[in-house]
């Protein structure tokens, strides 16, 4: 009798526990087809939030060409200061397939991408430290102040006296054009980290270098990245103005002081256009770089 008893309410458990598991598959199959359906509905919204997002920069970068086309076609403005479209395309072409751009813009390439990364080895450490001792604040800040004050178009004729006609002179340049936004912004963005935060870190344990990475770093990470992004931007301008004073013929600035020479507005124009595509490249891999260390953090 017991073991009938037994076998009985063993199989009543087992009908009372085959329904329960039915009902949790039924249940995850449910929150697998809505994961799914939400998937399938959120990647045209995100390609359609995209294409939208591209609609205003090429609405008026169509603006501006149809208003260039006409205004050197039927405006009779004189071509030596506005010249047309198919001009400037035919001096775009002819520059690559003399390999003339090539070598130009690598040369302007290096000068940026050195300047800016001696600005980061630089300014990231000396931003972490304006922000955390007033000591170094109350040296440094005003020669910073005072290094912004003077242009850098100033300071380039020195570097040429002191280094010469060589890349260091254009790459100090570049550096010192990225620098001040670079330590402002890293400064400003390590000052308002919450300090509660850092105070229940210090409880547990986290000072000097595990505070800085596990806590800091992370949480001034956008204003980091900020300070990147423009610092990358900007690094273009500084190669230019050491191009302008230091560089001679060398690199996209060399170029265009090379038309100015030979009134050659068609071939300026060109190089000018060469010039806003590497910034927007620049910008591209700034993003880039941005999304991916969000990613990682």
């Amino acid at each position: 009798m017991m073991g009938i008893d037994t076998s009985t309410s063993a199989s009543e458990h087992l009908s009372l526990d085959l329904p329960r598991q039915d009902q949790q598959r039924e249940a995850a199959e449910q929150t697998g087809r809505g994961s799914t359906q939400a998937a399938r509905i959120k990647g045209p919204r995100r390609r359609q939030a995209t294409a939208l997002a591209l609609v205003p920069p090429l609405s008026v970068a169509v603006v501006l060409l149809s208003l260039w086309y006409f205004g050197s076609a039927y405006w009779h403005i004189n071509p030596l200061f506005l010249p047309s479209p198919a001009d400037v395309w035919q001096r775009l072409l002819d520059g690559f397939s003399s390999g003339l751009f090539e070598v130009n813009a690598l040369a302007t390439i290096e000068e940026s991408l050195l300047g800016f990364l001696l600005a980061v080895v630089i300014g990231l450490p000396l931003g972490y430290g304006l922000a955390k001792s007033r000591l170094i604040a109350a040296t440094v800040q005003p020669y910073l102040a005072a290094g912004q004050a003077i242009p850098a178009i100033v300071i380039a004729p020195f570097l040429v006296l002191w280094l010469g006609y060589t890349l260091l002179p254009t790459v100090i340049l570049c550096m010192l054009v990225v620098l001040f936004p670079m330590v402002i912004t890293t400064a400003l963005g390590v000052r308002t980290i919450d300090r509660s935060i850092l105070d229940a870190a210090r409880v547990d344990g986290a000072a000097g270098w595990s505070l800085l990475t596990a806590i800091e770093f992370p949480l001034a990470l956008p204003a980091i990245l900020a300070a990147v992004r423009t610092g990358l931007t900007l690094s273009i301008t500084g190669a230019l103005v050491g191009e302008f004073v230091a560089g001679g013929n060398q690199g996209l600035g060399g170029l265009i002081l090379q038309g100015q020479h030979q009134y050659d507005t068609p071939f300026m124009f060109a190089t000018l256009a060469l010039l806003a595509a590497l910034a927007a490249v620049y910008y591209g891999l700034a993003w880039l770089l941005s999304k991916l260390a969000e990613a990682v953090y």
